[in-house]
């Protein structure tokens, strides 16, 4: 009876072992109690970079000249829209005051 136990702690011994062993050669991530791991989803490969890689790098964002041409244009057309009278109401005068006031 002492054969018997002695070779089942031998067994697990040697299963053990080999399982660590495996893990190690093969970069496995040993779990012997079965509980819940995030390793499977940080195994996995970022993605960003490729699809950052993806889309063509914009130079317009990184020229100081374009954005501020860009800033005037804007600024010239607000103010067109203006002296028509159709350019953005001042605050608290638009369609949500204007529905507040009704009520």
């Amino acid at each position: 009876m002492a054969t018997n136990g002695l070779k089942s702690i031998l067994a697990k011994a040697v299963t053990s072992g080999v399982n660590e062993a495996r893990a190690k050669i093969f970069g496995h991530m040993l779990n012997p109690t079965g509980q819940r791991s995030p390793h499977k989803l940080l195994r996995k490969k970022l993605i960003g970079d490729k699809v950052a890689e993806w889309y063509p790098h914009d130079v317009m964002k990184d020229d100081p000249l374009i954005m501020a041409r860009q800033e005037k244009e804007r600024l010239s057309k607000l103010e067109m829209l203006k002296r028509r009278g159709k350019g953005p109401p001042k605050k608290g005068q638009g369609k949500q005051a204007a529905k507040r006031k009704k009520n």
